[in-house]
């Protein structure tokens, strides 16, 4: 029993490291490109959810 269980460890390790080879890993450049567009995006959502939280709270003041 335990020799099967150590087997299907093995095998699951030499899978993974297979699938490993075939991954293609982003180069500096698109990394640094990627990070920079997610960055401005997280600006850019910041300001406008600020902007809508904002508007939100004039017009419940003004309600209430």
């Amino acid at each position: 029993m335990f020799k099967r269980f150590w087997e299907t460890i093995v095998d699951f390790l030499a899978d993974v490291r297979n699938e490993l080879k075939k991954v293609s890993y982003p180069t500096k450049n698109e990394t640094i490109g990627s990070t920079t567009v997610v960055l401005i995006f997280c600006v850019i959502m910041s300001m406008y959810l600020s902007f809508v939280d904002s508007l939100l709270v004039w017009i419940i003041s003004k309600v209430l």
